[in-house]
């Protein structure tokens, strides 16, 4: 293994999970791009790089209906809670956090580090499970 899990969830997820917080904000809530970018603590330009897939596009969150109901349910606590970066971040890490302990991650990451041995390896689902 080259890669570990916690750099395939820094790189690929991550972002992905951000991206997909910004189109919940600005499709599902009619939001504007400046008003998402202060919500989000982000610059504007951030947030149209996310919506043009320019960013964050590696993995479509959407396929996994359980974390976007999180993201959803997080878009809904930042706009009626008005969160700081830091706790959109804790919760975003927390997110990922369960993307790794259900396997959601395996596929990619073998994708990424063919080296990889999903068969032998149970690190996150042990982990984070």
């Amino acid at each position: 293994m080259k890669i570990n899990a916690f750099e395939v969830a820094s790189k690929y997820v991550y972002p992905s999970l951000r991206r997909r917080l910004v189109e919940i904000l600005y499709r599902d809530h009619k939001l504007t791009q400046t008003q998402v970018a202060e919500l989000l603590h982000i610059t504007q330009s951030a947030v149209s790089r996310y919506l043009r897939m320019n960013r964050g596009s590696f993995i479509d969150i959407s396929n996994f209906q359980d974390i976007d109901h999180y993201l959803k349910e997080l878009a809904d606590k930042i706009i009626k809670e008005k969160l700081t970066e830091y706790q959109i971040h804790a919760e975003l890490v927390e997110i990922a956090l369960k993307m790794l302990g259900k396997g959601y991650l395996c596929p990619i990451h073998e994708k990424i580090d063919p080296e990889l041995d999903p068969s032998k390896c149970r690190i996150c689902i042990d982990l984070f499970g």
